[in-house]
């Protein structure tokens, strides 16, 4: 509003729009026009309004084009220049602001990554205590429960025997529920026994009584494939234990090239059906196989078994990290700022340029509206009345004569001058009238 009030103020003093008393306003507020506002559209169309005007009252004047030209100059180097660096410097300290409420977020969103990152170990290794001490307390039960039907054991003997089983089999059932409200602060228990291959635990599930059998070598594998390949093979062996106690159970490992799969697979326990899936064991494991980039397969198979299976990459696919979203958000506002400064430097010179051509189109068309063809000036003839030649004359006259001219006759009432050629200011015609006739027509150098 400023600015618009400072031009509607300066165009009745001139239509140029260049005045000593209003430059250094237009200058002032177009800079904070541009500085202050959140939109460009309104500055826009007011530049548009006062170029339309000033072209508008140029016409009803009845001057020249050369005062409109002036006042787009004008506009462009008072007005729309100071406005884009007031843009500029804005989108500037915006960048600034930005930055120093990006780096602000950025520290936020590091300690809550850590707060997640804390919190996400501590349920891997609550959920790693489970299958753990889940495998264990199976394993106890299979020997209590070989000592329940032991002859070489008293009654009371095998009564404890089944209490200890049943004992176990609860605990496993309880260790699920307390696990999930794991939440000690300190050094975090071990997420497998300490340097126990697939094969150790193989070893030691046949020593505590289970009918395993071992085909293929176990292989090694680095990182998330091995601890996901021993997990496999721990979920496998408890839930044989749990579900189908006394059941065969086949653990076999296959290397075929860049990846290797590993298959558990159990027969009908003494109950004569097929082990449960294990709960949500299979649904943790499931996640731990697809980050170490694997499938996991799982299910009953004929004659009443069950089979857990998984396919894994000899090495894990490296995920790429996205970029941050408050670096993206930075990268947009240094983008801004640049093509701000970018439309701060072109846009005047476009105006400029623009101005130029108009410029010089507007005064070969003015220039062309004064040229006097000279085959029509040489079908003139002295005593021809002005209504006899008008067709072949230009639509408009030259408004002043060039200087240096020779002086006009004596006694004629008006004398009109022609160029001769469209670009030169000489030579020209001149045309003198007395009592509406033509007395003379001259050609001069």
């Amino acid at each position: 509003m400023p600015l618009a009030a400072t031009v509607a103020a300066s165009l009745p003093a001139t239509l140029e729009l260049f005045t000593p008393s209003y430059s250094l306003a237009l200058v002032a507020f177009g800079y904070l026009a541009g500085r202050r506002q959140d939109h460009t559209r309104g500055s826009l169309w007011l530049f548009g309004t006062v170029a339309a005007v000033g072209l508008l009252l140029t016409r009803l004047t009845g001057t020249s084009l050369g005062p409109w030209f002036t006042l787009l100059l004008a506009l462009a180097l008072a007005i729309v220049a100071p406005w884009l660096v007031g843009r500029y410097v804005r989108q500037y300290d915006r960048l600034v602001r930005s930055g120093w409420e990006l780096a602000d977020r950025m520290e936020r969103e590091q300690a809550a990554v850590a707060d997640r990152e804390r919190l996400r170990e501590r349920s891997r290794i609550a959920g790693d205590m489970h299958d753990s001490l889940g495998h264990d307390l199976a394993l106890i039960a299979v020997r209590a429960g070989a000592l329940e039907v032991d002859p070489g054991l008293g009654a009371e003997q095998q009564r404890a025997a089944g209490e200890l089983r049943r004992a176990a089999a609860e605990a496993t059932e309880r260790l699920r529920d307390v696990i999930g409200v794991l939440r000690e602060e300190g050094a975090g228990a071990p997420t497998a026994p300490p340097g126990e291959t697939a094969g150790e635990l193989v070893d030691r599930a046949r020593a505590s009584g289970l009918d395993v059998t071992l085909s293929g070598a176990p292989p090694e594998l680095p990182g998330m494939a091995g601890r996901a390949l021993y997990r496999v093979v721990q979920e496998g062996l408890t839930n044989a234990a749990k579900h189908a106690p006394g059941a065969a159970v086949a653990v076999g490992f296959r290397e075929a090239g860049p990846r290797v799969t590993v298959r558990v697979e159990s027969g009908p326990g003494t109950g004569g059906g097929p082990p449960a899936s294990g709960g949500s064991g299979l649904v943790g494991l499931d996640e731990r196989v697809r980050l170490a980039g694997g499938t996991l397969t799982h299910g009953p198979v004929r004659g009443g078994g069950f089979a857990l299976a998984a396919v894994l990459p000899r090495r894990v696919p490296a995920a790429v990290p996205a970029a941050p979203t408050s670096a993206r958000e930075l990268d947009r506002a240094r983008r801004r700022v640049r093509e701000d400064l970018v439309r701060a430097i072109w846009i005047p010179l476009a105006l400029l340029a623009a101005l130029a051509v108009l410029t010089a189109g507007v005064a070969v068309w003015s220039q062309s509206r004064s040229y006097l063809e000279p085959d029509n000036y040489a079908r003139l003839l002295v005593g021809q009345t002005y209504a006899e030649i008008v067709e072949d004359l230009p639509d408009h006259a030259l408004e002043t004569p060039p200087r240096g001219l020779p002086a006009e006759p004596a006694g004629v009432d008006d004398c009109r001058y022609y160029r001769a050629t469209v670009f030169a200011e000489v030579p020209v015609y001149r045309l003198c009238f007395d009592g509406g006739r033509l007395v003379s027509a001259d050609e001069l150098p």
